[in-house]
């Protein structure tokens, strides 16, 4: 699936990913490809994303601030709230 994470200032992120799990207003849920359509509010919180195999060197970020990674395919990124929409296997999170 593909995800596209966009603050006021830029899109921050872009890539194919395996899945994406995020801070819920009613707790943290997981994504994975074929979901069924969702939008949701997010908390304050991180974005966990699993990138897909081989999809690293097409991850675009425009400033590493608010990003960490755990190994070579698990990208962390911060926020202080946002939406979140899932369709047709694309995830779109507007984050603050």
């Amino acid at each position: 699936m593909y995800l596209e994470i966009v603050t006021p200032e830029a899109v921050v992120f872009r890539a194919q990913v395996d899945a994406v799990k995020v801070p819920g207003h009613d707790g943290e849920f997981q994504m994975l490809n074929n979901h069924a359509p969702i939008v949701s509010t997010l908390t304050e919180g991180e974005v966990k994303i699993n990138l897909a195999a081989g999809s690293s060197n097409e991850v675009k970020r425009k400033d590493q601030s608010g990003f960490r990674t755990e190994g070579s395919n698990v990208v962390y990124y911060a926020i202080k709230g946002g939406v979140l929409e899932m369709k047709d296997n694309k995830a779109i999170v507007l984050a603050d």
